[in-house]
């Protein structure tokens, strides 16, 4: 299949681009590397340098390439960011997406495969782990813009017969992981420790988060691209991790007996997030496989090894 990878320069992305390709697939990236890099980019694979909020560069290449299925990870993902700057967020998250649909309506591209948040979406959480059926009730602009995506694309479902499939992710790790923004805590975490220096918690470190290993979320990318219908699926554990555990298990892997810090808890940060996958379970037969201190030490060494 002819598909383009938004964001496939990047550390989501580009893990699944690599694998779309290696299923012999007709892979096209676009990125605008902003937070991506060139050499995540897989051997074989064309890179086209620019933006989806770029219309004309879009519509030119649905129109050369006519692209069968989108797979759209380009985002801004820094909930802090998005609390700061709110109509960046939107402009690239709810602007960039409806620029992508225009042209995947006009070429007649059949799915639509797109990122969501399965942390964000849900806000405080009223049960724990949130199933689909959750309500939705984002507390940071973030959150409210990939809603807004979810949103746009059912309308375009609705009216252009694109099959939808929306992957609501838990925080993903792993290699390629970008330790220098403000998402992706164990990157961050990763490359302070590999330099000798000590890491910073937010707050008191007793907020959870759900941490679903990269090699598991291509796993469920790869599912989903051969899945007939339209869905809308988690992709996490179903397991609650604090920061102050997941620190642990990152200085064990490490060796090292350096305590952490704390710093003041940042705006928009839910407590706890834990999602379920017992719907992705069900329908593609998907299930986490990483455990993650297993996941955590691969990680901690893809830092060791750059």
């Amino acid at each position: 299949m002819r598909i383009l990878v938004t964001g496939g320069a990047g550390f989501i992305g580009s893990h699944v681009a690599e694998n779309f390709s290696q299923q012999g697939h007709q892979v096209v990236i676009l990125d605008n590397l902003s937070t991506g890099r060139r050499e995540n980019i897989p051997d074989g694979v064309e890179f086209v340098e620019g933006d989806i909020t770029d219309k004309a560069l879009v519509d030119k290449l649905f129109t050369e390439h006519a692209f069968e299925v989108v797979n759209h990870h380009a985002a801004q993902m820094d909930i802090r960011h998005s609390v700061e700057d709110p109509a960046f967020d939107a402009q690239v998250n709810i602007i960039g997406i409806i620029t992508l649909l225009q042209a995947a309506a006009r070429v007649g591209t059949k799915k639509f495969m797109f990122a969501s948040t399965g942390g964000a979406i849900y806000g405080e959480q009223d049960y724990f782990p949130a199933d689909e059926n959750h309500p939705t009730n984002p507390i940071s602009p973030y959150g409210i813009s990939k809603l807004a995506g979810e949103k746009y694309l059912y309308y375009y479902h609705v009216q252009h017969g694109i099959k939808i499939v929306v992957m609501r992710y838990a925080n993903v790790y792993g290699p390629r992981q970008n330790p220098f923004g403000e998402a992706g805590v164990l990157a961050i975490f990763s490359h302070l420790l590999v330099q000798g220096k000590q890491v910073t918690i937010n707050g008191d470190g007793l907020q959870t988060r759900d941490y679903i290993y990269i090699g598991d979320v291509v796993q469920a990318n790869a599912l989903a691209l051969d899945w007939p219908g339209s869905i809308t699926f988690n992709v996490g554990t179903g397991k609650e991790t604090n920061v102050i555990t997941l620190y642990k298990y990152l200085a064990e892997a490490a060796e090292t007996d350096l305590a952490p810090l704390h710093g003041p808890a940042k705006p928009g940060e839910q407590q706890r997030s834990v999602i379920s996958h017992e719907l992705a379970t069900k329908t593609l037969s998907w299930k986490p496989e990483m455990a993650l201190q297993e996941g955590i030490a691969l990680t901690y060494r893809s830092f060791v090894a750059k």
